[in-house]
């Protein structure tokens, strides 16, 4: 594993939905506001939630 931190999925587009997920980037605000202090396995989890909230919202590009 590389020690380079993990990039956040902010992608500008800050707006929490009424489930407290931001339509940007679909992380919680929780999530969000703990981004800082998470060690990358962390971020790495939260990036797995990221992708299924994703999938589900049917917001997204199959490659």
């Amino acid at each position: 594993m590389s020690d380079k931190p993990v990039i956040s999925p902010c992608v500008g587009i800050c707006a929490l939905d009424e489930n407290d997920i931001c339509i940007g980037c679909y992380r919680t605000g929780r999530e969000i506001s703990d981004w800082g202090m998470m060690a990358n396995d962390q971020r790495r989890e939260v990036l797995q939630k990221v992708a299924e909230r994703e999938r589900a919202a049917a917001n997204f590009i199959a490659l």
